[in-house]
C-alpha cells in the first residue's frame, strides 16, 4: 500500500490538493492510503515551509502548488 500524505493547514489550496489526490488514487484503483496532515510540527519535519505539499511513501513530490489529477496520477503510480 502506498501512503499519500497531503500536508497543509486546511487552506483552500490544501483542500483542493487533498481532493485531487483522492480522485487520482481512486482513478488508478490501486491500494492507497490518503492522509491529511495539518499539524505544523509534522509538516515541518518534512522540511516543508510552503503548503500545500504532497508526500508519497515519505518522499516529497510537490510543494506550494496544486497539480492536475493527471499529474498526480504520474507521481503516485
Amino acid at each position: 500500500m502506498k501512503k499519500l500524505q497531503v500536508l497543509g493547514p486546511g487552506c483552500p489550496k490544501c483542500v483542493e490538493l487533498a481532493k485531487r489526490t483522492a480522485e487520482a488514487a481512486k482513478a488508478l484503483g490501486g491500494d492507497y492510503e490518503v492522509e491529511k496532515v495539518s499539524e505544523l510540527s509534522k509538516i515541518m519535519a518534512f522540511g516543508i515551509f510552503t503548503t500545500p505539499a504532497l508526500v508519497v511513501d515519505g518522499e516529497v513530490k510537490v510543494v506550494g502548488q496544486v497539480p492536475s489529477v493527471d499529474e498526480i496520477k504520474k507521481m503516485i503510480s
